[in-house]
């Protein structure tokens, strides 16, 4: 871990997010640049400031790329790598059994694997699918307040089935500047699993039938888990900070939720530029 003060050089990737445990006052984050882990909860009301130098380099093969494709990727990466291909943004449309998979072993441990469908209030209800291990990383990413499993399904397909099945009844995208101003509004969670339980009975049993008992099952249901971030002070008016057009990002930390940095001059959504050769001061 980097002391306090300092400056770090390199590729920025996407911010670290852990809940130490289920007591904890606040996720803890840490910026990751090059081979350095800044602790940012510590620099909450610091000045901090990110240097962008114009350089992108692919995050799979580190060739340097005009323009990043699927946050990090060149072109080249971006056209063959299972893992931006368009069933990882549509589930549904998994090709995997059909033998037309761009990249059968990255599948079967990213795919092939058990998945958990969640319901999460990061701008208001909404349902969403992750990797079983990915809990609760993806509702920490996606600014979510407080989350709770649905269902354990085998497959990713089998998750975004019942997603996408279960779209008439709820959203399935957060609204992200609703979520940046904290307004998301209060959701029984507890009385929410139990509503949209009982309206995907029908298509688990559907699933059921097609895939076999074992492969999609509702959970029984348990506590949501509430999360808390690390800020001072919530955006009263969103204004997005774009690294293309100002090199140069720099002010007061004031949050940090999601992937966003709350700067008192405007918010930035540091995944957005993985890849990026960026210089880094606290």
């Amino acid at each position: 871990m980097e002391a306090l003060m300092g400056s770090v050089v390199g590729s920025l990737r996407k911010m670290r997010a852990v809940l130490p445990n289920a007591q904890a006052a606040s996720v803890e984050y840490e910026m990751v640049v090059g081979d350095h882990n800044v602790a940012l909860n510590p620099l909450i009301g610091s000045k901090v400031s990110l240097d962008f130098t114009g350089e992108i380099k692919c995050i799979h093969c580190d060739r340097v790329t005009k323009k990043s494709f699927s946050q990090g990727f060149c072109f080249p990466c971006f056209q063959k790598l299972a893992q931006c291909d368009r069933c990882i943004m549509s589930p549904e449309l998994c090709h995997y059994d059909k033998g037309t998979c761009r990249e059968p072993d990255w599948a079967h441990t990213h795919c092939m694997t058990d998945h958990i469908v969640y319901l999460a209030n990061s701008s208001g209800l909404k349902i969403g699918i992750t990797r079983a291990n990915q809990v609760p990383t993806r509702w920490i990413d996606q600014g979510a307040v407080s989350a709770i499993p649905l269902a354990r399904v085998a497959t990713r397909q089998q998750a975004g089935l019942l997603e996408d099945a279960m779209k008439e009844h709820l959203a399935d995208k957060t609204n992200w500047r609703l979520m940046l101003k904290n307004e998301q509004p209060d959701v029984d969670l507890a009385q929410e699993f139990d509503r949209i339980s009982t309206l995907a009975e029908p298509f688990v049993s559907e699933l059921q039938d097609h895939y076999g008992l074992q492969a999609i099952q509702l959970v029984d249901r348990s506590e949501a888990t509430a999360l808390q971030y690390p800020v001072q002070k919530y955006p009263t008016k969103i204004i997005s900070l774009n690294a293309e057009k100002t090199p140069r990002i720099e002010g007061v930390l004031e949050g940090i939720k999601g992937q966003y940095w709350l700067l008192d001059v405007g918010v930035i959504n540091l995944r957005k530029y993985t890849g990026y050769q960026v210089s880094f001061t606290f």
